[in-house]
Order: structure tokens, then sequence, then C-alpha cells
């Protein structure tokens, strides 16, 4: 993993300089001054990145934070877009076709990329499900369960975004609440500075709001993020542990991949009965065969985010086999949502933030 961050850090400042060699195309006819203002401007962008992954404990959280954040974490896609671009054009002069301002051209192309991209994730769409299960729960014969993942609450979902994500989940008033992972972001201390446990008290459903880790879970430090849940908060935590409901359903929350030592699904699954449904939790959606083997009837991931932005949603589209939506394995159903909120840089192009719905039918 060090090297992985090793090569994005190298690509990272390799298509800066890229960026910054053809923005001399226009820059050279400006005054000293104003090359100087642009230059100090540019890098300080370009290295607040580093400054916001290059310390593991930051200043105490204030809204120039929260902004310095967004800054550091959005210009990977500023830089990504405007690299595509450039190239783009480069390859244009290659069959002697040019164009005036290209530089221009481009990078208004991708401020408005990024400004539809911040709008977009700003408004999260409602998925609704519905799916029929063939078995028996006491009570009403349907339920609505909200289900959400990836909320990365910390620095960059902050107090006023979590507020809005309670406020829509609320508004549906489901029967169950399922979070499946990556609930905390990186760093629990900006989470404590702005007592987010007041927004996540707001959860409420008749049969209980439930949680299991994901991987950054276990980056803010899983016993540190286990404590706060259990204790600051009235959500109930699940980690390779199985509840039952009320009405009967059996809820399997997994531990996250991180654990090399987490049981298996068919380990979780042993003793539960067949008669009665099975939900699962699990946040990062590999070995989805291995569900169906175990006859879940309702799996719900996340993590992949479906890529976030375009073109990475081709890459998560390669390494899973859902990135992100609904497929039905036998009698098993699965759903890999893109998130509720998102990691890092705030935009969703050619992707969407989501809280998907359940509405389900029993016998």
């Amino acid at each position: 993993m060090p090297l992985f961050f090793l090569i994005l850090a190298a690509l990272y400042l390799i298509g800066n300089g890229y960026i910054y060699l053809r923005s001399w195309e226009i820059l050279h006819t400006f005054p000293l001054i104003w090359k100087w203002i642009f230059s100090v401007g540019y890098w300080a962008g370009t290295f607040s990145f580093f400054y916001i992954f290059g310390h593991r404990e930051l200043p105490d959280f204030n809204p120039f934070l929260h902004i310095l954040y967004y800054i550091g974490t959005g210009w990977l896609i500023f830089t990504l877009y405007m690299v595509l671009l450039l190239l783009s054009t480069d390859l244009l002069r290659v069959f002697n076709i040019c164009f005036n301002y290209r530089f221009i051209t481009c990078l208004g192309l991708t401020i408005l990329s990024l400004t539809g991209g911040y709008i977009h994730y700003s408004h999260p769409k409602k998925e609704v499900i519905n799916i029929d299960i063939n078995k028996e729960i006491t009570g009403k014969k349907q339920i609505r369960v909200a289900a959400i993942s990836d909320i990365h609450i910390g620095y960059g979902t902050t107090k006023e975004r979590l507020q809005r994500y309670v406020r829509m989940i609320q508004a549906e008033k489901p029967d169950l609440i399922l979070i499946s992972g990556d609930l905390i972001d990186s760093n629990l201390k900006p989470v404590r500075e702005q007592h987010l446990e007041q927004e996540l008290n707001q959860l409420q459903a008749p049969l209980g709001v439930f949680m299991i880790p994901g991987n950054h879970e276990y980056i803010s430090g899983i016993g540190k993020s286990r404590t706060f849940i259990q204790q600051q908060t009235s959500i109930q935590w699940l980690q390779d542990s199985v509840v039952t409901l009320a009405n009967g359903i059996q809820l399997i929350g997994r531990d996250d991949r991180h654990n090399p030592r987490r049981k298996s699904i068919a380990q979780l699954t042993d003793t539960l009965s067949s008669n009665r449904p099975l939900f699962l939790l699990d946040h990062q959606p590999y070995q989805l065969d291995e569900s169906a083997q175990a006859n879940i009837d309702l799996q719900f991931s996340g993590h992949t985010h479906n890529g976030q932005v375009w073109p990475l949603n081709l890459i998560t589209g390669h390494l899973f086999e859902v990135s992100h939506g609904y497929k039905q394995k036998e009698n098993t159903h699965i759903y890999v949502s893109s998130g509720l909120s998102l990691w890092g840089p705030p935009f969703r192009i050619g992707t969407r933030s989501e809280m998907v719905i359940f509405d389900i039918n029993f016998q």
C-alpha cells in the first residue's frame, strides 16, 4: 500500500508539472506580478493535498480546515481532468488539428465539470428497490429498510451535511436502518470536535439502527471507532456478529476485510434458521457466490463509491462483480451502494450519491 501511494504522489506531481508547463502558453503574456501570483496559488493548491494527507492530526476543526480539505482532495480531480483534456489537445495536434486558447478552454471545461460534480454530489438520490422474500416474519408483512453506506463523517462530511442526511433518512419513516460501513472517514478527532453523535442519535427506527465497520473505521482506529459508536450513539455495532430482530429477521454484520481473521459467511450463518430471513451487511462486495450458497436473502454492501467520478467508475466496474446497483444470484438479492456521501474530492461526475430504500414483502 505505501508503494501505491508513492506511485500516486509521483503521477500527481508529474501531472501538475505538465499542467503548469502548458499554462505558460498564455501566462507568458502576463505581467511578472501576475505570473508570480498564479505560480504561488497554483503550487499552494497542488501541495495542499500533501498537507491534508501528510498530517495524522490536523488542527482543531474549523470552517477554514473544511475548505482546505476540499481544496486538497479536490485538486486530485482537477489534475485528472486537466491532464486528460490537455493530452487530448496534444493528440489532436498530431493530426494537425489545432485551436487557439486551448489551455483556457481546458480550464473552463474542467471548472464546469467540477462545479456540476459538486452540485450533483450535494443532491443525493433515493433509490427504491421492491423485493419479495418467501419467508415468514412476525408482525406486519411489509417493512421499509433505509440502507446507507460510506457517509465518511469528519473533515469532508461535516455537521451541516450530516444533518441533511439524517433528515433525508428519517423522512422515509423506515422500520429498519442499516449502515454498511465507512460511517467515519479516517479520523475521530473532527467527529468528536463537531459532536456528530448528536446527529447520529437522531436516527431512529422501530426495528433498530445497525452498522458494521468498513475499511475507514480501521483507518481511524477500529477500537476507538467501536467505542465511539457503542458509548456515544444509539447505533448498534455489529462486527462478525448476528442479531435477531423483533420480527424474526436474522441480521448478520460481517467484519471488514481489514481483519484477516474475520469469519466467513458460512461460519456466521451455520447456526441460523433457514426458515427465517437472513440479511447480510458486508462492506466490501466480494465473495457474492458465498452469499448465495449460504442462502442469504438480502446482502447490502458499499465501499466502491461506483468509482465516484468518471473514468474511475470504469475501473471499479472491472474490479467488482457488482460495482453498483442490484443483482440477484439464485434467491439472494444483492445491492451495492455508491454511497450516500463520499471520500475526499466533493464531486460526483458520472455517478450519483444515493440512499437505498428496500420495500420488502414477506410471506
